[in-house]
């Protein structure tokens, strides 16, 4: 079984922010594998499903991102799961708009939602980190990150929402890159190797041949000189 925890704050008014991104994940996992509806338990919303063989419960914490941890940790004891099966989809400033990368334990890098859940179950488990970009200076992160994605990343975060759903079973299966080759081919495609050749420029008709005016007479002399 695994216990897979979307980071973000409850609330309308922050469900577009860069901040709930996991959330945003979490919601598209539920409706495109036939999940539960969500339901309040372990202080948050959960929702019950397979992926594959395997038994999941999605976690959306509503303590707000900065006790996040309280509701993951009750989760996991109640689930009687350790922290290796807990996978933990967040925002991440240190990666470009798109970028998505796993990591297994070591540090929070400052971000509350996973400070806390460190706090709880300690550092050994599985992080989604899901990239949003950086404001260019800290202090101006916790705006950045509580406003809403700009229109602009609409494309974008939807196609990255659907390589997450293409691939979470690899996910949950252990096989990281597949994972990450699926929501690739969402963001970027490769090019249709069916796609026809864009059609050459014409060329220029060559000069015409002047035509020869000379006399048979001038020609045969003009031969044997």
């Amino acid at each position: 079984m695994k216990l897979i925890v979307g980071l973000g704050n409850p609330g309308a008014k922050y469900a577009r922010n860069r901040h709930n991104i996991g959330f945003m994940a979490l919601d598209r996992i539920a409706a495109d594998h036939g999940f539960s509806p969500w339901r309040a338990k372990f202080q948050g919303q959960i929702a019950d499903g397979r992926i594959g063989s395997e038994k999941i419960t999605l976690l959306k914490p509503e303590t707000f991102m900065n006790l996040s941890g309280q509701a993951v940790g009750e989760a996991m004891r109640y689930l009687k799961l350790l922290s290796e099966d807990v996978i933990v989809f967040h925002d991440e400033l240190d990666l470009a708009p798109g970028k998505v990368r796993l990591k297994t334990g070591g540090g929070h890098a400052g971000h509350n939602g996973l400070r806390s859940i460190h706090g709880h179950i300690g550092p050994d488990y599985d992080r989604v980190r899901l990239g949003v970009g950086h404001p260019g200076h800290k202090d101006a992160v916790a705006g950045y990150v509580l406003r809403d994605f700009p229109k602009a990343d609409a494309e974008w975060l939807d196609d990255e929402m659907r390589g997450i759903s293409d691939g979470i079973a690899e996910l949950v299966a252990g096989n990281g890159p597949k994972f990450l080759n699926a929501i690739a081919l969402r963001v970027a495609p490769p090019r249709s190797s069916t796609s026809k050749p864009k059609p050459k420029a014409p060329q220029p008709a060559p000069p015409p041949v002047p035509e020869d005016d000379r006399s048979t007479l001038q020609k045969l002399v003009d031969r044997f000189r």
